[in-house]
C-alpha cells in the first residue's frame, strides 16, 4: 500500500492542467537511536521552555516569529502563509523544458512521485510520452511545506518524478585555494589515469551497491543484544605518500585482474564494449527475475 499523499495539486503547462497527488519517493534507512539516562535507561525528553521565564510552554501557545533585528520579531500566522502571493501554491507550474544533462546534479534535493487523478490520466500519459520522445525534463515551481521550490519534472518507468532543487543562490561557491593550485601534470600520467577509468567503467547498476555500514551496525546491535562481546577492528595504517605514476600503474593492474575483459588493453574495442554491456544487461535482467 502506498503512503498517504502529502500534497495534492496539479501539473500545469500552457493551458493544460493535470490533477496529481504527491508521494515521497525515498526513505531514510539509517538507524535511529534514542538518548537514555545511563543510570536507569529512562528516555531523555525535551521540553519547550521559554528563554525569558524558564517556564514550559504548551504547543498551542507557540507561534512562528521572524527576527527582523536583534530580539525583535514579526509573528507570522498560518493565515499569513496562506496569503503569500505565489502562483505555485497549488500547481506544479512548468516554466520551461530542458535537457536533463544540462542540470548540475548538485542542485537536486528530494524526490517525489506524482500520481494522476483519474480525470487527468490521459493528459498525464500524453506529457510523459512527449517528454520521452523529446528527451526533455520540465523545470517547474511548486510550493509545499511552507516554501516555494524549484523542481525538475521527469519520469521513471511510467511514473512522473518531481525532483525538488536548491535555488542557485543556496549553492556555496567552491572557493578553495588548493583547487586552483598550478600543479603540472605529465601526459603519461593523464593517459594512465584514463586507462584506470576505462578499466573501471561498467554499466550503471544501482542495485549492486548496498549500505555496508548500516548492515554492520545492525549486526553489532544484534550481537550486543545477544550478550556477545564487541571488539573494534585494528586501525588501518596511516596512508603513506607514494609516487603518483607508481600508484596509477598499480591501480590499473589491480583493475585488470578484477575485470578480465579489460586485460587486452586500456582502450577496449567497440565490439568488446558492446559484448560487456550485453552481458551486464542479461545479468541485470536475471537479477530482476530472481528478485
Amino acid at each position: 500500500m502506498p503512503p498517504r499523499a502529502m500534497w495534492k495539486g496539479a501539473i500545469s503547462f500552457g493551458l493544460v492542467t493535470i490533477p496529481v497527488a504527491v508521494y515521497p519517493a525515498t526513505e531514510e534507512k539509517s538507524l535511529k537511536f534514542n538518548q537514555l539516562h545511563d543510570k536507569d535507561m529512562g528516555r531523555i525528553r525535551y521540553k519547550r521552555v521559554c528563554s525569558i521565564d524558564s517556564e514550559e510552554v504548551e504547543f498551542e501557545h507557540i507561534v512562528k516569529g521572524y527576527e527582523v533585528e536583534k530580539d525583535r520579531y514579526v509573528i507570522i500566522t498560518d493565515e499569513d502563509l496562506d496569503a503569500v502571493p505565489v502562483e505555485s501554491s497549488r500547481a506544479i507550474d512548468i516554466q520551461q523544458f530542458v535537457d536533463l544533462d544540462e542540470i548540475d546534479p548538485m542542485l537536486f534535493k528530494k524526490s517525489y512521485y506524482l500520481v494522476p487523478d483519474e480525470t487527468g490520466a490521459k493528459a498525464y500519459a500524453l506529457l510523459r510520452k512527449a517528454l520521452h520522445d523529446e528527451n526533455k525534463v520540465g523545470i517547474a515551481k511548486v510550493s509545499f511545506r511552507d516554501k516555494e521550490h524549484l523542481a525538475a519534472l521527469r519520469f521513471k518507468d511510467r511514473v512522473f518524478v518531481l525532483e525538488t532543487m536548491f535555488w542557485p543562490d543556496e549553492i556555496r561557491a567552491a572557493e578553495f585555494d588548493t583547487v586552483d593550485a598550478d600543479e603540472k601534470v605529465r601526459e603519461n600520467e593523464v593517459e594512465m589515469a584514463k586507462a584506470l577509468i576505462d578499466n573501471l567503467t561498467e554499466p550503471w547498476d544501482p542495485s549492486s551497491f548496498k549500505d555496508e555500514y548500516r548492515e554492520a551496525l545492525i549486526e553489532i546491535v544484534e550481537r550486543k543484544d545477544a550478550g556477545e562481546p564487541i571488539e573494534a577492528p585494528a586501525e588501518a595504517a596511516p596512508a603513506r605518500v607514494v609516487d603518483l605514476m607508481q600508484a596509477l600503474k598499480a591501480s590499473v593492474e589491480a583493475a585488470k585482474e578484477k575485470t578480465p575483459a579489460s586485460a587486452g588493453g586500456a582502450k577496449r574495442s567497440s565490439a568488446k564494449s558492446a559484448a560487456k554491456k550485453s552481458a551486464a544487461k542479461k545479468t541485470t535482467t536475471a537479477r530482476r527475475k530472481a528478485g
